[in-house]
């Protein structure tokens, strides 16, 4: 099973804009694993949300999280790349509203269309990554 280079990583999740497994830990110690809207800034993921939710306290209680997104509907096309890396939470409003545009512009959305302020409640989980885990079957 071939493994992808850095710039296969950052197009693999480019071409996937929507959505990610984000496994956090509960305060039971067991793994919470849940889909959830993302993006990519350079190295960096960002998956957005409420404040408040279970991701969140969960990623402040215990910063070390993964991320996997994959595609492929067999064994030939499967491809996936497993993010480990260590999360923090953003709540800032100016900061809000930059990485809310950015994810507007990952979605396709013209700029007409990216938001001007940010509601309430609004929280993003910013991912640092630490390991990358590949593959991509359809490589020989």
């Amino acid at each position: 099973m071939a493994e992808m280079t850095t710039e296969e990583a950052h197009a693999f999740l480019d071409s996937r804009p929507g959505w990610a497994m984000l496994t956090t830990t509960d305060r039971n110690g067991y793994p919470h694993t849940i889909p959830i809207g993302y993006f990519r800034d350079g190295d960096d993921v960002y998956l957005g949300g409420r404040d408040g939710t279970q991701k969140v306290l969960n990623v402040e209680r215990e910063a070390r999280v993964s991320v996997l997104v994959e595609s492929g509907s067999s064994m030939a096309d499967l491809k996936g790349l497993l993010i480990q890396g260590d999360g923090e939470v953003v709540r800032d409003g100016p900061e809000l509203l930059r990485l809310s545009r950015l994810g507007a512009q990952a979605r396709g959305l013209p700029e007409s269309e990216w938001p001007t302020e940010v509601g309430p409640g609004r929280a993003y989980v910013h991912v640092t990554p630490v390991r990358l885990v590949s593959w991509d079957n359809t490589k020989p």
